[in-house]
């Protein structure tokens, strides 16, 4: 197992990773599922032998409010189906912290529940805010679980110039399940899990 990285250049180089992705054509993106609340796309990775998926959509609050639900912290255990466990296992300065957490089997069981270690980073976007993360090779696997690996990851969230009360919010995600799992079943699952946390989220900021 890995030593824990020094976490300011780690930050720097996820960070610029992700506005890399950020600033990919729209010609290099095939649509890959589309639901009221967001439009998912896929790309192949350039991490890994699967898809870089990216997710947008509308979210009705103020951008603050929203990154609060999705980085690591109380609120994401409450309202994100698939998470079904999660604890913080190092905090860095500026909003770094390394946590581990545990995800429900899908599609009938065929991917079976997951754990991962990511190194995590919230920072200033624009006039928003970015979180994103990577997994690391850290800290004991724990029985029962297959070890995933989420390749450079991260959430866009930006208010819309003229409804501020409304922000975009574009994900970016590339997730190696591991374990042995036909990859059109991976891709399936992918698509569906990032709509749905779309509407997911909805629903827990109304509340």
């Amino acid at each position: 197992m890995d030593l824990l990285p020094n976490s300011a250049p780690l930050a720097t180089k996820l960070r610029n990773t992700l506005i890399q992705y950020h600033s990919t054509g729209d010609s290099e993106w095939r649509v890959a599922k589309k639901t009221k609340d967001a439009t998912v796309w896929r790309k192949p990775s350039e991490e890994f032998s699967g898809y870089l998926y990216k997710a947008q959509g509308v979210v009705e609050d103020v951008t603050n409010r929203i990154v609060d639900h999705i980085r690591p912290g109380p609120y994401r255990l409450d309202w994100d189906s698939l998470m079904t466990t999660m604890d913080i296992m190092e905090t860095f300065e500026e909003n770094c912290c390394v946590m581990r957490y545990t995800t429900a089997g899908q599609l009938w069981n065929i991917i079976a529940p997951r754990e991962f270690v990511d190194f995590s980073y919230t920072t200033s976007y624009e006039d928003g805010l970015l979180t994103c993360g990577i997994s690391l090779d850290y800290g004991e696997v724990r029985p029962n679980f297959v070890r995933g690996f989420n390749h450079p990851c991260g959430w866009f969230c930006v208010p819309l110039k003229d409804y501020p009360n409304h922000s975009l919010l574009t994900g970016y995600i590339q997730t190696e399940l591991r374990g042995m799992l036909p990859q059109s079943a991976v891709d399936t699952a992918m698509s569906s899990t990032l709509a749905n946390f779309y509407s997911d989220l909805k629903k827990a900021l109304k509340t």
